[in-house]
């Protein structure tokens, strides 16, 4: 008996010296399991096309909040996709590295990894989130680096070696591996649970009467489901809406009354000219201003655009069209997207990074 407890308390301290002797970085964030999808969110890791795992996704998020991932040092993911924002920011535009802003306003990544159809950016510039996590540290207005730059000051670095031998069986550290393990964390960033979620369980109470009003009219008089469908509330299409429309061009040239062409710019398609992205409307609330420019300061403005039917151009969506609504109704609409706001990706930066 009393050797059985000797031994029990010698392997006790035998991991307790073990733990204290791991370093500050790796103590502060323990593996922990895959998060579960928090209720309304249809999510499943075994459909997507890479392998999550708690070490990736250990790994993927010291690298998103880790500056040196960036050119010089002084930009992380993060710096545009901030999680209090629901993982996007509340400026018009992005501002990259050494204080350049860039022409469109970050996207939130909540459920970014669910879309219908895969589709990243807001011009669908990346066909996968994989594809995705390499063009902001490329761009040279964002993170002013390069794919080989950036794997090779990851690898210089000994503890991430250690960390891509825990995620991956080997201490190899290539973009490939740097970019799945930033969508594994990605991943796992899920918001659900919203009073919306709540009232469409079944109870009845989560919704008050003016949201519930306001979603009658989102699936209904407004016709917001005619894109903004399914549970993350996004076809993944694109679709003109006049923002940015500053009228034709005494050039004769029409497209350029756009001074951002969107989806056209990659699909060379000149009925895709102002054509952006559908965004999630989870959380929506929490990341003003609005539209692929942020020339929209509240949701309000937002839902007024499309009361009027958009902004007339060569290219206006065919679904767009003069909704009628009043301001009551309006308000309503508002009051029910702020229900939309949900729980599960909540993070805050690391203390410590791999040394």
């Amino acid at each position: 008996m009393r050797r059985s407890l000797r031994t029990a308390l010698g392997a006790a301290l035998l991991l307790s010296g073990s733990a204290c002797r791991a370093p500050q970085w790796e103590r502060e964030s323990p593996l922990r399991p895959l998060p579960s999808p928090p209720p309304g969110v249809q999510a499943d890791y075994a459909q997507l096309p890479f392998h999550v795992t708690p070490e990736k996704v250990r790994l993927g998020r010291w690298l998103f909040f880790d500056q040196r991932l960036s050119a010089g040092g002084g930009l992380a993911c993060a710096g545009c996709h901030a999680p209090a924002d629901a993982f996007s920011q509340r400026t018009a535009v992005s501002t990259g590295i050494a204080g350049q802003r860039g022409a469109r306003k970050a996207p939130s990544l909540v459920n970014v990894a669910w879309p219908i159809f895969d589709n990243y950016f807001r011009d669908g510039r990346a066909g996968s989130l994989i594809e995705q996590a390499a063009g902001p540290i490329e761009n040279p207005i964002e993170m002013g680096s390069t794919v080989s730059r950036s794997s090779a000051a990851i690898a210089a670095i000994p503890g991430y070696v250690r960390a891509f031998r825990e995620a991956f069986g080997d201490g190899r550290v290539d973009f490939p591996r740097i970019a799945e393990a930033l969508s594994s964390y990605e991943a796992t960033r899920m918001s659900g649970g919203s009073a919306f979620d709540r009232f469409d369980a079944g109870d009845t109470t989560a919704l008050t009467p003016a949201q519930q009003r306001g979603r009658a009219l989102f699936y209904g008089k407004a016709a917001c489901t005619q894109c903004h469908v399914g549970w993350n509330f996004s076809d993944a299409r694109f679709h003109n809406l006049g923002v940015g429309w500053r009228g034709s061009p005494s050039s004769g040239d029409e497209a350029k009354g756009f001074l951002d062409p969107g989806r056209a710019q990659v699909s060379g398609l000149r009925g895709e000219t102002g054509a952006f992205k559908t965004p999630t409307l989870r959380d929506v609330s929490r990341h003003p201003p609005y539209m692929h420019d942020g020339s929209l300061p509240t949701l309000r403005e937002v839902v007024l655009l499309y009361n009027r039917g958009g902004n007339a151009n060569p290219w206006l969506s065919p679904q767009m069209h003069p909704l009628a609504l009043s301001d009551a109704e309006v308000d309503a609409l508002v009051a029910f997207l702020e229900s939309l706001d949900g729980q599960g990706y909540a993070d805050q930066a690391p203390a410590h990074f791999p040394e």
